[in-house]
């Protein structure tokens, strides 16, 4: 039954967001639906959705490291974004952890959903839990933790998998991205910065550092012929990687940016990801990439449930392991497998796919009765 004139809202603050709901906005495109997509200027959010040709309005900024900025910058996007919910008049909203999204949708009486993967996060959750009316969560996660921030155990819909598998599941590998950075499978890494602006590590790092300085220069010296992407989350940790690296990141063979295009290719034929962060190394290992999480704290429940699923990711928090680890890693080099596409396909599509999920949901919910 076709859902044509029905109006649905999105809402996309962080560049997970924009990767993940990309198949999720053509699922919608193709029923005829009408989307309203408002983005959030953080990290690399914009250039993703420009990457993908998604049409968006540019609706406020995330509020950094400190907590009066977050709270000011929260109440200025609430401000810019109700005369635009007000006018378009949405029939469902669906979002992964907008605040004002789930205050306005929770406010206007408009039905909502959302994912949430991040227990980790508390303020954010305690936020969001009381207003949204659904909440999409992988089973390896206890609900226990999201019930201890305010969530109905009645609004969590519980999947077997990781949020990753939902963009991965309908991926095919595009080797042009050699070519456009003049690349060799299984001859580069990809190391990305800690989420310092996160709620969850405010009071564990300053928001300008990274721990990568303490172990790149180890792995330059191995490996001086190999090309390394540090992919860093703002501008004050860029400025810091080169102030720390100041002979390193003059060799024409590293690369310090804000953001790379195509990263899941760069991921699928990259020697080793490296990262303080879960979701580019959960997304490479599922793509069966060797990859190494360094996060000052203990490992996710989505990391623990890869592992023990076969993916090929170590959580490693001390600097010289790392280094040694990764040594063997490069010195191994890729398996004869590892550029084919059945070497993760067929494993990842044993599991849920999340974005399936929501679709269907919002799909059956706005069925004319």
């Amino acid at each position: 039954m076709s859902l044509f004139s029905k109006r649905i809202w999105i809402d996309i603050e962080q560049p997970k967001t924009a990767i993940m709901f990309k198949s999720l906005i053509k699922k919608f495109e193709k029923e005829g639906l009408d989307l309203l997509i408002t983005a959030r200027d953080y990290d690399s959010t914009y250039q993703i959705l420009d990457d993908f040709g998604v049409k968006y309005k540019k609706i406020g900024r995330h509020g950094g490291e400190k907590l009066e900025d977050k709270l000011e910058t929260y109440i200025t996007r609430l401000k810019q974004l109700f005369p635009l919910i007000i006018k378009f008049s949405p029939d469902y909203f669906v979002t992964f952890l907008s605040i004002e999204g789930a205050r306005i949708a929770y406010g206007l009486q408009i039905p909502s959903i959302g994912f949430n993967d991040e227990p980790r996060n508390k303020p954010v959750c305690k936020l969001i839990h009381p207003f949204i009316g659904n909440i999409i969560t992988p089973e390896c996660i206890p609900k226990e933790l999201y019930i201890q921030l305010y969530a109905d155990l009645e609004k969590l819909i519980r999947y077997n998998g990781v949020d990753e598998i939902g963009w991965l599941s309908e991926y095919a590998p595009n080797p042009e991205i050699l070519e456009r950075f003049d690349l060799e499978k299984g001859k580069y890494l990809i190391m990305r910065t800690e989420p310092t602006y996160a709620s969850y590590l405010i009071d564990k790092l300053k928001p300008e550092e990274t721990m990568i300085v303490k172990f790149f220069p180890q792995i330059f010296k191995e490996f001086p012929n190999h090309k390394y992407f540090l992919l860093v989350r703002s501008k004050k940790q860029e400025q810091f990687l080169l102030n720390r690296l100041k002979i390193l990141s003059k060799e024409k063979n590293v690369i310090i940016t804000q953001y790379l295009p195509k990263i899941v290719d760069l991921c699928f034929y990259g020697a080793l990801i490296i990262s303080g962060g879960g979701t580019i190394v959960r997304e490479s290992s599922l793509l069966n990439v060797p990859s190494i999480e360094f996060f000052p704290g203990e490992s996710a429940p989505q990391e623990k449930f890869l592992i023990k699923n076969g993916f090929p990711l170590e959580h490693i928090r001390e600097s010289n392991q790392l280094v040694n680890r990764t040594i063997d890693i490069l010195n191994q080099g890729p398996s004869p497998d590892r550029f084919k596409i059945s070497s993760f396909k067929e494993k990842i599509n044993q599991f849920d796919n999340p974005i399936e999920i929501c679709f269907d949901y919002v799909k059956n919910k706005l069925k004319p009765i």
